[in-house]
């Protein structure tokens, strides 16, 4: 398959950026009625509906959410590029339709979503309430997977800028997209579901490494019973947790939503053609475990006084960000000060020894305050250099 010809062709383009909630999708899916079978399951803590999308006449099952968490919606946006693709005549999304069957849930938790929080309206993280089910939310994905009786469970999440890859040289790469066949017991053991998993991760991997090779990265699989790729896992289905990040330069994700679309078709593919009776743990083990390598912005070289002592020092700045006006701002806070030698800036700075100097005035770098400041001579706001 020529993916990138694929995607091109099928990029849903009245989705983009990191803001997307039931209003923005709500027409989409009206348009897709003529194609696929849309439904309401039940409505949110605050009544806000909880679509599903079923696709397909296939054998094989597959059951994918996105937005659990509702400020991680790069996932949604490549949902509905697969949603545009499967709407086609094209011979291959037709034999996909023809050997699976979706049920796919865009936006589980819409009132996080709309807040652009990871929680839902209750303050509860709904990876966290799969042992308790407490949230209507995770009660009506649990009633969705025992109703499709699914093949496969796809999670779909996003993960932070921190996360980053070591090469064997040491240098740094960001953690762009990332995978985990959760665990289903506390020894973490492989059994055939967990090896299904496993498999398809393997062959996702395999066609990344084309695109983006040294950024594919791999979760931490101890267990916990209330997370909801665990619990699945635990009941004999072949879980997937997928985590678009961040990908150089592209913090609205819109390159990172093309490899986890690049991610579903090769995955449904390897599925498709049954190779999953390999055994691929070694392949799987292989991909490097994800790290906290990166900040958004270092800054080294730097002379600050501290204690009526100057000195050279390292400091970072992170994004946080900020819904304001239906948009998603990225504001800049000072972060870290020291003790930064094993990280990396997504954007690095040479101080070059010069001074630093605060906007009131301080001559040392004070943490979560506004990454606005001076370094000598050089002005930087919101943490970038002003040229």
């Amino acid at each position: 398959m020529d993916l990138p010809l694929i995607f091109n062709s099928c990029k849903q383009t009245k989705l983009h950026g990191r803001y997307v909630t039931n209003k923005h999708i709500a027409p989409i899916l009206n348009d897709l009625k003529q194609f696929f079978e849309i439904d309401i399951i039940g409505t949110s803590v605050l009544n806000k509906p909880i679509y599903t999308v079923k696709i397909g006449s296939g054998k094989t099952r597959i059951l994918i959410w996105s937005q659990m968490h509702g400020n991680e919606s790069t996932t949604t946006k490549a949902i509905f590029d697969l949603l545009n693709w499967l709407k086609s005549d094209d011979e291959k999304a037709n034999s996909i339709k023809s050997n699976f069957s979706f049920c796919i849930i865009p936006i589980l938790n819409p009132d996080g979503a709309e807040l652009y929080t990871r929680q839902n309206f209750n303050k509860i993280d709904l990876n966290r309430d799969a042992y308790n089910c407490t949230q209507p939310e995770i009660r009506l994905l649990m009633q969705a997977f025992h109703d499709f009786k699914p093949d496969y469970c796809y999670n779909m999440h996003d993960q932070r800028t921190i996360f980053g890859l070591e090469s064997d040289t040491g240098t740094y790469k960001p953690a762009t997209v990332s995978f985990l066949a959760p665990a289903y017991n506390e020894e973490r053991d492989i059994n055939d579901v967990r090896l299904k998993a496993i498999s398809v991760i393997a062959a996702m991997n395999e066609t990344l490494q084309h695109y983006i090779p040294g950024q594919v990265g791999r979760f931490d699989d101890s267990y916990n019973k209330n997370c909801i790729g665990d619990s699945l896992q635990s009941l004999g289905v072949p879980t997937i947790l997928f985590e678009a990040g961040h990908y150089q330069n592209d913090y609205e994700r819109e390159n990172s939503r093309k490899f986890i679309f690049f991610s579903l078709l090769s995955g449904f593919d390897s599925i498709n053609e049954n190779v999953l009776v390999q055994d691929e743990k070694a392949e799987y083990f292989r991909i490097p475990q994800n790290k906290k390598l990166f900040y958004d912005f270092t800054y080294k070289n730097v002379k600050i006084n501290y204690e009526n002592k100057e000195k050279i020092s390292i400091f970072a700045s992170q994004y946080k960000e900020v819904l304001i006006d239906n948009s998603v701002t990225f504001r800049a806070f000072i972060n870290e000060i020291d003790n930064l030698e094993d990280v990396a800036g997504h954007e690095e700075y040479d101080g070059l020894g010069e001074a630093f100097r605060g906007k009131n005035g301080t001559n040392i770098p004070k943490n979560d305050t506004e990454a606005d400041f001076f370094i000598g001579d050089r002005k930087f706001v919101n943490g970038k250099e002003v040229k």
